[in-house]
């Protein structure tokens, strides 16, 4: 390999060193403290390291990996989400009375996984980056062992993860049968020839994108996700709900457009099928629940629905770079926006030792008690629902116009209406913070640290600068595509 190679590597190089010295440390000296500092700042340099690599990107590092600035993007956004999620967790582990520094060590790893994806140009990338990402997420699941709840989220999620894993696995072997190749572009030219269509392909492309749509909680294969979600330290719901997922839907875009799955039509419209019923699915669910954690992860389901329309419009439409740039902004701004939310979410139950405060009636009163923490909240409830100045409206916004421009009626239909039924489920929470306390409200005043709230303002702002001066962030992306 190359020096050229090498700096193109430097992320993972910088992650992997630092899961071997974080390690290290764990052998000789147990500190949860040093543990999240030195994860941190693994993390950080990380993501310093990825403007390093664009020197020399677009670069392809042996047949597995094509670092390009599209990957190296997604890169910077995982290590920076990582590194906020080991600051929510150090609290979070610190009031749950838990002191596992192998906790932090895993995010370093699951982190580097979704790296690996986001880089993927390789069937057997792809599925490294998908386990190493997955195998931690298993355990960080698990935390904290005091509780029996995330011990059961992180077993059923083990087991129906790993069906999952299989099951993309037999869909690659398939596909490799058929066309003698693994790199997707490999793929796609050997799929470009005369028939092509067999059954064993259409088989084994859609395995694999069924293994994928249970990683992304796709409707029918999103059951698992209001179980691990409640069950999972608040940290790392917000974790597999935002890193997990984009980093999943970046290589599973960048496969369909390499190698030309759109050309399978009953496959498209299966995943247009699925997109409607996770965006009107996962919203209707929503309504029914009491528990916010329940009802974020079926708006994670719903959202993820938003986000397939545009495969859906890459079919219709030869130029790529529109759905790939609102894929872009619009996966950014969902990461920031349910880190946000998943870190107030910590704080409001950070007081809560057997079971976090998750429910409706305990936020009751939240305004009058902690006017603060409740303004952030409601901020990031409103850029999940879309609302102007926010970045989740910008993100909508270049949904509606992907949908226009793909001529995706019944997908743009679905997004209308499940819009709006987003929009009620999300103002209900902010309804029950502005009720008067009731004694099943928060009693008593909820111990924040200096430094986890500034994290959550940060967040904040971020989230009101991308929504109303959205043009900075809209320019770069675009001078990558």
């Amino acid at each position: 390999m190359s020096t050229a190679d090498f700096i193109a590597l430097s992320p993972m190089l910088v992650l992997a060193g630092g899961a071997t010295l974080i390690m290290l440390q764990i052998a000789f000296l147990r500190s949860v403290g040093l543990t999240a500092t030195l994860a941190t700042l693994t993390l950080g340099l990380a993501a310093l390291s990825c403007l390093f690599a664009g020197d020399v990107a677009p670069r392809q590092v042996t047949p597995l990996l094509l670092v390009d600035d599209w990957a190296l993007l997604f890169s910077i956004l995982f290590c920076l989400a990582g590194a906020v999620t080991v600051l929510l967790s150090r609290d979070y582990i610190r009031f749950h009375g838990d002191e596992p520094e192998e906790y932090f060590l895993l995010l370093v790893l699951s982190t580097l996984g979704a790296c690996v994806l986001a880089q993927a140009n390789h069937l057997a990338s792809l599925l490294l980056g998908l386990e190493l990402m997955s195998i931690a997420l298993y355990a960080l699941v698990a935390y904290p062992n005091k509780s029996i709840l995330p011990l059961e989220a992180a077993i059923k999620y083990l087991v129906l993860s790993g069906a999952a894993s299989a099951t993309i696995l037999f869909g690659f072997a398939l596909l490799y049968a058929e066309t003698g190749a693994l790199e997707f572009a490999a793929m796609g030219e050997a799929l470009a020839g005369p028939d092509t269509s067999t059954a064993v392909l259409m088989v084994g492309a859609a395995m694999v994108f069924a293994g994928l749509a249970f990683k992304l909680s796709i409707v029918p294969f999103h059951l698992w996700t209001p179980d691990v979600y409640d069950g999972a330290p608040a940290p790392v719901t917000g974790y597999l709900a935002s890193v997990a997922k984009a980093a999943v839907f970046v290589a599973l875009l960048r496969l369909f457009i390499d190698a030309d799955l759109f050309r399978y039509g009953r496959l498209v419209e299966l995943t247009g099928l699925m997109a409607i019923f996770s965006m009107l699915a996962g919203n209707l669910l929503a309504l029914l629940q009491t528990n916010i954690k329940r009802l974020l992860a079926y708006s994670s389901i719903a959202h993820v629905g938003y986000v397939l329309i545009l495969l859906m419009v890459c079919l219709r439409v030869p130029d790529y770079d529109l759905a790939r740039e609102a894929a872009a902004f619009y996966l950014i701004a969902y990461t920031v926006t349910t880190l946000a939310a998943f870190g107030l979410l910590t704080l409001i139950s950070a007081e809560h030792l057997e079971r976090e405060n998750a429910q409706l009636q305990h936020v009751s009163g939240l305004f009058w008690r902690q006017p603060i923490l409740a303004g952030l909240f409601l901020v990031a409830l409103l850029s999940l629902a879309g609302i102007p100045l926010t970045a989740g409206f910008v993100g909508k916004f270049y949904l509606f116009a992907a949908a226009v421009d793909g001529t995706n009626w019944a997908l743009l239909a679905a997004l209308i209406v499940g819009s709006g039924i987003g929009i009620y489920y999300y103002l209900r929470v902010v309804y029950y913070m502005t009720r008067r306390p009731e004694e099943h409200g928060i009693e008593d005043r909820v111990p924040i640290r200096a430094h986890t709230l500034l994290l959550c303002l940060a967040l904040i702002a971020t989230i009101l600068v991308i929504g109303t001066l959205p043009q900075s962030l809209m320019g770069y992306i675009q001078s990558i595509l």
